[in-house]
């Protein structure tokens, strides 16, 4: 990629700081190039690593700039699809943070802006450019663990303490599904394809934000369980159980930081009579930096992406159902 993507960031939020800028700075055929903060000792962090970044003072006077080709969003949830909008209409490519929206009709707006203004828009779930997910997808959808029936997902951690966190705050879009829950929706849409048929839930409440979820669901090939929480021991785990296998992921969702990216099948040998597990590692992927050069290829050669604002969308109307049949733990 001769011509290097150029990009902006909407705002000096921790996540941006420690996470998404370097993976851009790092990424091969981008360019971190700008920021949009008005305070200059939170641009300094960016400036450590990248030394020649723009500092804009406001979002606008970013979005104005000729100069940059592709935006970054980690505002708040409740921003996102205000600045995705402007950013799109500005004639910018997007990367917004997930969730991209509060509900699944925002897409609509987002699909259609990004159609008129001719951009590539999408949401950030990075864990599709992990080898590791395409890797299970390419086991269970070649049958490796024969018929699947179940699917099951952990995802917690525990922020009580920090009560100012925007996860903390329902003005913000906070809450426990909308923060991680899409983790363990979309990976089981990702990996079979499918979409569920019904959905049921229970969901813990506490200061107007959802803390704890459990959610069963059934798609037309398999039966589906999972619970998220910002209360709990932080743990995560995905299990994709068939007939003939199963696949369990022991750091599916923030490999690196929880743990080694890790995947393990686990089968029987019949004719032995004993069980076998192979287990294949991942150790320097960073999902972080491959969605940027996913993004990249899409951008400058038309390489297909794998994770649509129609993909997401799905994800949203699972979320959404969730909240409409819930009932109270």
């Amino acid at each position: 990629m001769t011509n290097p993507v150029r990009w902006g960031v909407l705002g000096a939020a921790k996540f941006a700081r420690e996470h998404m800028a370097p993976a851009i700075h790092a990424a091969e055929g981008a360019e971190l190039a700008a920021l949009a903060t008005s305070s200059a000792e939170k641009a300094v962090p960016f400036q450590s690593f990248a030394p020649g970044i723009m500092v804009h003072e406001s979002y606008e006077a970013l979005l104005a700039d000729p100069s940059i080709d592709a935006v970054y969003i980690p505002l708040p949830n409740h921003l996102h699809v205000e600045w995705a909008l402007k950013a799109m209409q500005a004639g910018k490519h997007v990367l917004v943070e997930k969730p991209a929206t509060l509900q699944e009709a925002e897409f609509d707006q987002l699909i259609a802006a990004r159609d008129a203004a001719g951009v590539l828009a999408a949401e950030a779930y990075m864990i599709v450019h992990h080898p590791q997910w395409q890797r299970v997808q390419e086991l269970v959808q070649s049958g490796a663990l024969g018929q699947l029936r179940h699917v099951s997902g952990r995802f917690s951690f525990d922020n009580r303490q920090d009560v100012d966190n925007i996860r903390n705050r329902p003005e913000t879009g906070g809450g426990a599904l909308r923060d991680i829950g899409v983790y363990v929706f979309g990976s089981a849409r990702f990996v079979t394809g499918e979409e569920p048929v019904e959905v049921s839930a229970q969901i813990e409440w506490e200061n107007g934000v959802d803390v704890l979820s459990n959610v069963q669901a059934r798609f037309p090939g398999f039966l589906y369980t999972a619970y998220v929480s910002t209360r709990l021991q932080p743990y995560q785990e995905m299990l994709f159980h068939g007939d003939k296998g199963v696949l369990r992921l022991t750091a599916p969702f923030n490999p690196r930081v929880f743990g080694e990216a890790r995947l393990e099948l686990h089968q029987t040998s019949h004719a032995a009579g004993t069980g076998q597990v192979i287990a294949e590692r991942f150790p320097l992927a960073d999902h972080y930096k491959l969605q940027v050069e996913a993004f990249g290829r899409s951008l400058r050669e038309g390489v297909p992406y794998a994770c649509p604002l129609e993909f997401s969308r799905g994800t949203q109307a699972m979320m959404d159902r969730v909240f409409e049949v819930a009932t109270d733990l």
